[in-house]
């Protein structure tokens, strides 16, 4: 166990994360020049398109140290995004120590924060290293005094690196040898291993990684899962390599992953101990903080026949994502789905196209919501984060929205810009103080119903991609929320009902009709598409119809024969509007879900 370092790489997003990684695994020589490539960790299609790390990795680099000791490298890496912080907070349990990257141009960020206080509360080692010193633009002296004053942590302790240029890595890996500490543990003592992630392979069933903290796994050993008593024989353990490499044993203080024949994927949950069957650990390890998701949509099967295809596609998909969370749903438009629950926009975002490319299925999504609270007159509190479940409105006594507090770092330059956004999109109590020359942090209290919306692209585009963002849930606050309704030819469409501030009711549902007309195809008769709230219309858009020229066989002649004509036209298109339905397509209720640039 002295010769065995486990540690994550944590940052704010695009702080090189997954390029230092690539030059560590580089350095210790596991993958040949011939089979590299960028971003070698990040395995799934939508993080190379994007540049963007999801999911966190776990791999073992060999490394022999300066003293000539060659020592076991456990690195997990770690997503940058708010929306992610989650995944960040699992790999961390499983680690002694961290690397906090730093961008020497942009400087301490918002989530660089975030990502040093969740370090810090797992009481793991830190070691800040400056990235991206090779940039025309990289100030180090200003990013060496940030880490004094706004990270509280000893200057002198940096390290400088270049990611791109391979600059710097050999004294990073040496600072991680001598300066996280080993593991704690004894392979004497009863096992005990905490599942930090896992996936599905449809021929082995699901891979479990985990960390070992005491004890030894052995091929063929019996264990238990602590959370739910399911017993299984282990058929093969191993160490992540760039890929799964085959040992004899896991012993405490290692990462790896154990294949145990689970083919009941609900028996493995993210966080659970494994320990022997026989001779159990005393208690389970302490687990992850709870999940408590934000932004709550529904998903829906294109097709009623493939709900049983995507039932088990949500269950094969939570194994590996486990801040999702889903139950069952039903609407009057769209037939059977489920009612899912995200940490935020771009988590529902990853989730839908991943359940689209990596499970074949091709879903709706409704429009996005958060959890409201509802205290009704006979004194019952309700939680709706479904705009079917809103209460009846003549009992509602008082109705509240959750607020969070934003913290955004930006130059100073683009404070009057982020400000007028903040206050159109209702923020209250703002403060701001100069955390150094030309740099500003700014926070907000807003309604997140605001900001899950199109805040973020917003933002991003007022600072110019300079300015950071992190935010947290405070509490509920009273607001004025009514329930918006959609109305395609006098027909409620359930998947578009909204829960809105009665404020900008009429600004959503004008947007709402406008996007629906250019979207649903032209009928042969006129089709209403309205928003209302209760009984009262409050915007309306028309698709108008096609016309035949019923008038066009007469020349000449009397008015009223072609009045006539028209006339049998006007009373064959009210009979047709009648009895005709309007099938609204998938793209309709995509184009609801856009943001408005107002």
């Amino acid at each position: 166990m002295e010769k065995i370092r486990n540690f994550s790489i944590i940052a704010h997003i695009d702080h090189g994360k997954s390029t230092l990684a690539d030059r560590l695994i580089q350095y210790t020589g596991i993958v040949d020049q011939r089979n590299f490539k960028d971003q070698i960790l990040d395995d799934m299609e939508i993080e190379r398109e994007r540049g963007i790390t999801i999911k966190s990795q776990a791999i073992s680099l060999p490394y022999q140290a300066a003293d000539g000791t060659f020592y076991t490298l456990n690195l997990i890496d770690t997503p940058g995004h708010v929306d992610f912080a989650y995944e960040v907070s699992r790999s961390l349990a499983s680690c002694e120590g961290v690397l906090l990257l730093i961008d020497a141009a942009q400087g301490v960020q918002a989530q660089t924060l975030a990502n040093l206080y969740l370090a810090m509360e797992h009481n793991l080692e830190i070691i800040p290293v400056i990235n991206k010193i090779d940039l025309p633009s990289a100030d180090v002296e200003r990013v060496v005094r940030q880490i004094d004053s706004e990270l509280g942590l000893k200057p002198e302790s940096h390290l400088k690196c270049s990611a791109k240029e391979g600059v710097g890595i050999k004294e990073i890996l040496e600072a991680i040898v001598e300066r996280i500490p080993p593991p704690d543990g004894s392979a004497e003592s009863p096992l005990a291993a905490l599942i930090f992630d896992a996936q599905y392979d449809p021929f082995r069933g699901t891979v479990i990684h985990c960390r070992i903290f005491d004890g030894v796994i052995r091929a063929g050993d019996a264990i238990r899962f602590m959370s739910n008593n399911a017993a299984y024989k282990v058929e093969e353990v191993g160490h992540f390599l760039l890929s799964r490499s085959k040992r004899d044993k896991l012993t405490a203080g290692e990462v790896g992953y154990v294949i145990a024949g689970v083919k009941t994927i609900s028996d493995v949950h993210i966080g659970d101990t494994i320990t022997h069957d026989q001779r159990a650990c005393a208690k389970p390890l302490p687990g992850f903080k709870d999940v408590k998701p934000v932004v709550f949509a529904s998903i829906y099967p294109i097709s009623a026949d493939d709900y049983e295809d995507l039932s088990v596609s949500l269950e094969k998909y939570k194994l590996n994502d486990a801040s999702f969370v889903y139950e069952k749903d039903a609407s009057a438009a769209l037939g059977q789905g489920f009612r899912c629950g995200f940490l935020g926009l771009l988590h529902m975002d990853i989730a839908q196209e991943r359940l689209e490319r990596e499970y074949n299925q091709s879903i709706i999504l409704s429009v996005p919501s958060v959890r409201y609270r509802f205290t009704l007159k006979n004194g019952d509190i309700l939680h709706v984060d479904n705009p079917a479940h809103y209460p009846d409105g003549s009992s509602i006594a008082k109705s509240e929205e959750p607020y969070i507090r934003a913290a955004m770092m930006l130059p100073e330059r683009y404070l009057g810009a982020v400000m007028k956004l903040c206050m159109a999109k209702r923020g209250v109590n703002s403060t701001f103080k100069y955390v150094g020359p030309g740099r500003t942090e700014l926070v907000y209290e807003m309604p997140l119903a605001e900001v899950i919306y199109d805040f973020y692209d917003r933002f991003k585009s007022v600072t110019q991609g300079y300015g950071s963002f992190d935010y947290d849930v405070i509490d509920y606050r009273e607001s004025n929320l009514v329930l918006m309704d959609i109305l395609v030819n006098g027909e409620k469409v359930d998947a578009l009902s909204q829960i809105v501030h009665r404020d900008r009711a009429r600004a959503r549902a004008l947007q709402a009709c406008e996007r629906l007309k250019e979207e649903i195809p032209r009928q042969m008769f006129k089709i209403a598409i309205q928003g209302a709230i209760g009984g009262e219309i409050i915007a309306r858009s028309t698709i108008s119809p096609f016309r035949k020229d019923v008038t066009a066989k007469c020349y000449g002649g009397d008015i009223t024969r072609k009045r006539k004509l028209l006339e049998k036209q006007k009373k064959g298109k009210k009979r047709m509007k009648m009895i005709g339905s309007v099938s609204i397509p998938q793209s309709a209720f995509l184009a609801v879900l856009k943001s408005d640039n107002d």
